[in-house]
């Protein structure tokens, strides 16, 4: 298993205590702090699950999670999917697309987990599910660009 230590955003940390003890965060990420914060750990299945707590501030208008929001979790949880594919290396986001299933209230335990569909070069292919409560609410694939190593 790859583990990224540093990047220039933040340091990569565990969480040390609450509902999210032993699972990994970037402490500083300007974006994800503010968004977030979300947190991801290895499944003993070996694959990678993200998630966070909805909160108040999450929500639209409707009382629902803002679709903004489940769309920058799902950019988050790429990354998380694709850890070991990426072995350490800077990436970005080449494309994002998802489809909305169904809403998530606030209180939630949301969560997102997924596949490779595609990696090993320079262009990794991910999809995945964003759960609320465990119900589905976005369906997203992804295409991530692999830049240096750190």
């Amino acid at each position: 298993m790859s583990e990224a230590v540093e990047t220039s955003y933040g340091a990569l940390k565990v969480m040390e205590e609450g509902e999210f003890a032993g699972w990994r965060f970037w402490e500083g990420d300007p974006y994800e702090t503010r968004s977030g914060p979300f947190f991801y750990r290895r499944e003993d299945d070996g694959s990678y699950v993200s998630a966070f707590r909805a909160e108040a501030r999450h929500m639209n208008g409707g009382g629902f999670m803002h679709g903004g929001c489940m769309m920058t979790f799902a950019d988050f949880a790429l990354f998380a999917i694709a850890t070991d594919v990426l072995e350490g290396d800077h990436a970005v986001t080449l494309n994002l697309a998802g489809d909305f299933l169904g809403p998530i209230a606030s209180g939630a335990l949301v969560e997102a987990r997924g596949e490779v569909t595609r990696g090993g070069g320079k262009t990794i292919f991910v999809r995945g599910l964003v759960t609320g409560d465990g119900q589905p609410a976005l369906s997203f694939t992804g295409i991530i660009r692999r830049l240096s190593k750190r």
